[in-house]
């Protein structure tokens, strides 16, 4: 599959990040954004990094970690893989406790000031580290999950292609950018995470959906990806990016004036576009739900952001409390209206249906930290659930990847327990739990085996 660049009347590619005239954005004289530069890592267990501006040398003798050995770190579970059938069990031991908090005590070995940001090295190698040549993929052992239904094949191939039909229709991005849209599965993902899709047609649209997402993530927030992304500036794209699946009211003239602005984006038009196919046959409540699911995102993408550009590594409550905006919610939020039936808002407002829907987010979300943790080594300032609790609890990577994986099967069975007592007082409810159920199975499928995008570590 292939997907034409697009060239506007400057020569910009309409799918890229400078089509929307960042630089207009910032204003004039506003000098372009600069990544920040994060603190070298260093070995595990970790000495806290100087605050900034301190000027504190590193300790002599002290050197970076290129990478956890395999036989480092807290005991291990069983080391085998969970059965596929239905059981939701593990063998996994948690490796230091419960315990979700830190009370290391900064450099200056006095508490900081309250509210002054914490600048701790996380753990990890200062470069890319090199490729062995066994690359372990499948499901991390130990890890609680349900087995997905199998994807359609067919049906897989089919939503690709109406996929990249759509995308060449929209110019949404470069020729160079393929291999990403290709690797990325869209058509098997969805497949996967839709299994009960009353048609091909909702079933294209969730995929569409999960497009833009990702199309807006990499234009506007990724910065190691090269496409435009940075922290600095995020918040006036973002509510640009709002904009277009809620849409500007006011005069008409300046209506038309936004409508050209988002027509003039590839990010912009595919969020606008993916929306209007889902509003076809979703309810307006459920249009309405998936709009402020991606507002939660946005709020999730800006938190990241704001911690990036202050070099801060978070508490891991707080870090899990930001991962709940940024996570998963809005591909879950439309699992009723593509399964073709609607879960009312009075049923869907209840907090305890608002408690299972987070807490399958929260499980699925940390699955892909676990999964994108291999890759993510590459760059030392990328913030995953590990990295956090090795940079609080003072631990080596290893130890930190086990606990991170005790954590999520807590959160999973909490969601499993809790959605069976709601699924017996309510049909309805118990489609829409089956439903998240689907959903974080098959997401937990598409990373387990897409070997073009993620590996394990060696650590079993």
């Amino acid at each position: 599959m292939s997907v034409p660049s697009a060239a506007g009347a400057s020569g910009v590619p309409q799918g890229s990040h400078t089509s929307l005239g960042w630089s207009a954005q910032q204003g004039p004289g506003t000098p372009p954004h600069e990544p920040h530069t994060p603190h070298e890592p260093c070995d595990a267990p970790c000495d806290p990094a100087p605050s900034p501006g301190s000027g504190r040398a590193p300790e002599p003798g002290t050197s970076p970690e290129t990478g956890p050995p395999p036989d480092s770190g807290a005991p291990l579970g069983s080391g085998t893989s969970p059965v596929s059938g239905t059981a939701l069990t593990s063998d996994a031991t948690p490796v230091s406790g419960t315990a979700l908090t830190s009370d290391a005590t900064p450099v200056s070995g006095t508490p900081p000031e309250p509210g002054a940001p914490r600048a701790w090295r996380l753990p990890g190698p200062p470069r890319p580290p090199r490729i062995t040549p066994a690359r372990r993929s499948g499901a991390i052992p130990g890890l609680l999950y349900r087995p997905a239904v199998p994807a359609d094949p067919e049906k897989a191939a089919e939503v690709d292609r109406r996929l990249d039909a759509w995308a060449r229709e929209l110019e949404l991005f470069p020729e160079a950018w393929t291999g990403d849209f290709t690797g990325f599965q869209f058509g098997r993902a969805v497949a996967l995470q839709h299994p009960g899709a009353a048609d091909l047609d909702r079933l294209t649209t969730a995929g569409k959906l999960l497009l833009a997402e990702n199309v807006v993530d990499s234009c506007y927030c990724e910065a190691e990806e090269g496409r435009g992304g940075s922290p600095r500036g995020l918040g006036g794209r973002l509510v640009m990016a709002q904009s277009a699946i809620d849409p500007y009211h006011g005069v008409p003239e300046l209506e038309e004036e936004w409508r050209r602005g988002v027509r003039a984006d590839g990010p912009l038009r595919s969020y606008h576009w993916a929306l209007k196919d889902y509003a076809a046959f979703a309810t307006p409540s459920q249009t309405g739900r998936f709009v402020h699911d991606i507002a939660r995102l946005h709020l999730g993408y800006l938190a990241e952001a704001a911690w990036a550009e202050v070099r801060y590594v978070p508490r891991v409550w707080e870090y899990l409390v930001m991962r709940q905006f940024n996570n998963f919610r809005p591909c879950l939020s439309i699992v009723d209206a593509v399964d073709g039936y609607e879960l009312p808002e009075p049923l869907y407002a209840r907090p305890e249906t608002q408690r299972i829907t987070a807490l399958a987010c929260n499980a699925t979300t940390i699955v892909n930290d676990l999964y994108s943790f291999t890759k993510e080594l590459a760059d030392p300032a990328h913030l995953n659930l590990p990295r956090v609790i090795a940079a609080n609890e003072r631990c080596g990577l290893k130890a930190a990847y086990l606990e991170a994986v005790e954590i999520h099967n807590r959160i999973m069975a909490a969601f499993e327990a809790e959605s069976a007592v709601l699924s017996a007082g309510s049909p309805l409810v118990g489609r829409y739990a089956a439903g998240l159920a689907a959903w974080v199975s098959g997401n937990h499928e598409w990373h387990a085996t897409n070997t073009h995008r993620y590996h394990l570590p060696n650590y079993w």
